[in-house]
This record gives structure tokens, C-alpha cells and sequence, in this order.
């Protein structure tokens, strides 16, 4: 199958790119810069350049990219460009995939768990409602924006991800230092629940979207067993055989970055993948000490 891949340098999109070569598949990326390669295709979303004539042909297709929402402290500006990286893009990648003659099957957008809001220990699935907030304003305006390609046929699913583990990248990577050097604690009271899923899972899952026709619309790509923040601490703690006795006031991350510390840090989202399970997917880390043993190892 002839796979077209956006975002493919950032952690999921290079891994899933290698992993899809791996299963036989033809990837072609999506890049911002010039093309070097015969597998590269350019775009630029920012002057809405994206030739259809160059999609000619794709099978499927992959959208992961937008700036990181953990960059730092959410000002306008910020927030303009976490909304338009996302937002932008997929209505570009749409419309364009929407005017061939001859569309893919399948599209799959990249979406994040923050569009269910702050729910505490409410059970969420994909046919819980969004919350509120800037990350649910932003999670429903991201899934909104592919609509020109469902309107067309294409398949479109919406990947709303927990956080991705991998010592490479991402939130666990920026764990890593402050745990290692004892100094690591919970966040808050440590209630919050903190919806997660390996790196090797996510690929698993975006490859088996990718194939199946029954998935469309949200799919949350979370383990089925999230923990709370005081039990990921603990864990962490345990696996890398270090101490975890210094919390993180919720005042003091409030007053270090402010709004995505109350929508990031303490906002709790215990999301469950009932779609991705009914579906016949099986986990391979459903739990979050292999998990993390398995991404140090990695």
C-alpha cells in the first residue's frame, strides 16, 4: 500500500515510517523544506501550496504533525500556533485529498486526549462528550477539520492519543533526569489520572487502523489500564530504583507555566480504547511498569 506520511520527523511519525517499510508498505513524506529524495513530496501549508497531482496514486494517508503543546508557557501567540499547526494542516491535507479523481481510502489524523477537558475519575470513551478548555476547543476544531475528506468517501480516523512513551522523546523523556537524579515526585495531590500508551502500541495501532475498514471517526490510542499521577510516580520510581519523595505543588506549576500546567500537569483523563479493543486490537504493554521497562530498554 502506498502510505503518505505528515510529520514524519517527530518521534511517532519517523518510527511509523520505518515500521510501515517494514510491513512492505511505500511511504512518501510530506516535508516543509526541499525535497532531496524520490519518496519526498513538498508542502507548504502556510502559503496553502500542496499539489493534488502529487497525491496521485496514494492509498493512505497519515497526518501527525503540529507543534508540541508542551513548548512552554501558553501565550496568544503560542495558542495561535498550536491551533493553526493542526487546524491549517489538516484542512490543507483534506481539500487536497478531497479534488482527486481517484482518493485514498483511508485518513488518519492525529487528534489528543485533551478534548474530553478535565474529568477527574469519570471513565471516558469515545462517545464521551468534549470538555472544556483551550485543549478541548483545540481537539474538536482539529477533528473538525477533515471534514472535505469524509464528505468525499475517505475514511477519516481521528487518533486521539494519551501520552506516547518512549525515552526518546515526549513527556517520559523529560521525566527522565529529574527521576534519575532523586529528585522526582508527584504533581498535585497525585490524583489526577494520567492516560498513556506505549510507543510499540501506538504503532501497532496506527498500523491497524490503517487497515480496518470497521474503525472511523475517534479512536483513543490509550493503554486499557491508566493510572493516576501518584501511581505513575511510584512506578517510575520503582523502575529506575530511585527515591520519589519531592512533589510538584500544583501552585508552583501553575506559577511556572500556568495554563498548560492546570490543562497538562493536573488535568485528569482516565480514557479507555473501547473502539481500538472491539475491534480485535491486543496491547502488547497493557500495563504501565512493562511499558516503561520496555521504553528505558529501547
Amino acid at each position: 500500500m502506498k502510505v503518505l506520511v505528515a510529520g514524519s520527523s517527530g518521534l511517532i511519525g519517523s518510527a511509523l515510517c520505518a515500521r510501515l517499510v517494514e510491513e512492505g508498505h511505500e511511504v512518501v513524506r510530506l516535508v516543509r523544506r526541499e525535497v532531496h529524495r524520490e519518496d519526498e513530496v513538498r508542502w507548504d501549508p502556510e502559503a496553502g501550496l500542496l499539489e493534488a497531482d502529487e497525491l496521485v496514486g496514494v492509498e493512505a494517508v497519515v497526518h501527525l504533525g503540529g507543534r508540541s503543546i508542551a513548548a512552554g508557557r501558553w501565550t496568544a501567540k503560542i495558542k495561535d500556533e498550536l491551533m493553526w499547526s493542526r487546524v491549517r494542516t489538516s484542512e490543507l491535507l483534506a481539500a487536497r485529498l478531497a479534488e482527486l479523481s481517484k482518493p485514498p481510502k483511508v485518513l488518519l489524523c492525529a487528534s489528543a486526549i485533551g478534548i474530553y477537558g478535565n474529568r477527574g475519575a469519570e471513565e471516558l470513551h469515545e462517545e464521551s462528550g468534549p470538555g472544556a478548555g483551550f485543549l478541548a476547543d483545540l481537539g474538536q476544531a482539529w477533528e473538525g477539520a477533515s471534514v472535505a475528506a469524509s464528505a468525499v468517501g475517505i475514511r477519516v480516523v481521528h487518533a486521539r492519543f494519551g501520552i506516547v512513551l518512549s525515552r526518546r522523546g515526549g513527556a517520559l523523556a523529560k521525566m527522565l533526569l529529574p527521576f534519575r537524579l532523586g529528585i522526582g515526585g508527584k504533581i498535585g495531590d497525585g490524583r489526577q489520572y494520567f492516560s498513556w500508551i506505549s510507543l510499540a502500541d501506538a504503532l501497532s495501532a496506527l498500523s491497524h487502523a490503517l487497515g480496518n475498514d470497521a474503525l472511523q471517526g475517534a479512536v483513543n490510542f490509550t493503554a486499557p489500564y491508566p493510572v493516576t499521577n501518584a501511581e505513575l510516580t511510584k512506578t517510575l520510581g520503582r523502575v529506575l530504583h530511585r527515591p520519589t519523595i519531592l512533589p510538584l505543588p500544583a501552585f508552583a506549576a501553575k506559577l511556572v507555566i500556568g495554563e498548560l500546567a492546570e490543562e497538562g500537569l493536573l488535568a485528569s483523563q482516565r480514557v479507555l480504547p473501547k473502539r481500538l479493543m472491539d475491534s480485535g486490537f491486543a496491547f502488547e504493554y497493557p500495563y504501565l511498569e512493562a511499558a516503561l521497562r520496555h521504553a528505558l530498554r529501547d
